[in-house]
């Protein structure tokens, strides 16, 4: 057995993974309509959503927000550190595990930008545009990354071959690291995550996320828009306005 240490690996994608979930268009209808039918609206667990989907669009166009809550996913998350610092500025409605540096030695993969991440940033703040950059520049980019992520990993394992903490030793580690954390939402919650974290032309207010978190939203509202179809739709409908 070798006890060379894993050489840095290098990625452009993130993953996402729905590892449970209690969320479907019927949890809207149910404690929506207890509102009305009191212990009567237990019956609404057996309907087909089907029949309810104008009172799931007046729920959503009037943003009658409390029905979309009481539903839960769970998400496996894996992403550049960076990306965590960015998701975790979502509070309400959110519970977050993250992978600890403290208790265990971290693995040396990295975040790199594939050709068709956008390079070249323009504008004045609040009035960003990102452009295509060149050729030259992504190898620029990516070597300038590859080089920097090799040299911190190697002082990473320096600092825990003589000893030191992974609580001390992790410190020199880059944000370009990929962690993994559990993200627990419920739709409102994840309603309006998408309504900052992608850029749509139907936003009724439009959005301008980095691309490496709106890579994680694309896959959490896939998965989500197959456990609430009727839910997403009227989500789509009425501009991706979280209710």
């Amino acid at each position: 057995m070798s006890d060379e240490p894993t050489a840095p690996s290098f990625r452009s994608d993130v993953t996402v993974e729905l590892v449970r979930s209690a969320a479907a268009d019927s949890d809207v209808i149910w404690s929506a309509r207890v509102s009305t039918a009191g212990e009567q609206s237990l019956e609404a667990l057996q309907q087909d959503p089907e029949k309810s989907r104008g009172l799931i669009n007046f729920l959503m166009r009037d943003r009658h927000g409390t029905p979309f809550e009481h539903n839960s996913m769970t998400f496996f998350i894996s992403a550049p550190i960076f990306v965590f610092r960015e998701f975790h500025r979502h509070r309400s409605g959110w519970s977050y595990n993250e992978e600890s540096g403290r208790y265990r030695e971290l693995e040396p993969v990295f975040y790199v930008p594939s050709e068709d991440r956008k390079l070249v940033q323009q504008g004045r703040p609040g009035k960003y545009e990102f452009h295509e950059g060149t050729p030259e520049q992504h190898r620029t980019t990516t070597g300038a990354m590859e080089a920097a992520y090799r040299e911190s990993y190697a002082r990473y394992q320096e600092m825990l071959a003589a000893g030191v903490a992974r609580e001390v030793a992790r410190a020199v580690l880059p944000v370009g690291l990929f962690s993994s954390m559990y993200a627990t939402c419920n739709a409102r919650s994840l309603m309006h995550f998408l309504s900052l974290r992608t850029r749509r032309e139907n936003s009724a207010v439009p959005s301008f996320p980095q691309r490496e978190i709106e890579m994680v939203a694309e896959q959490m509202e896939e998965q989500w828009a197959q456990l609430m179809p009727l839910t997403h739709a009227a989500f789509e409908k009425h501009g991706r306005v979280a209710p």
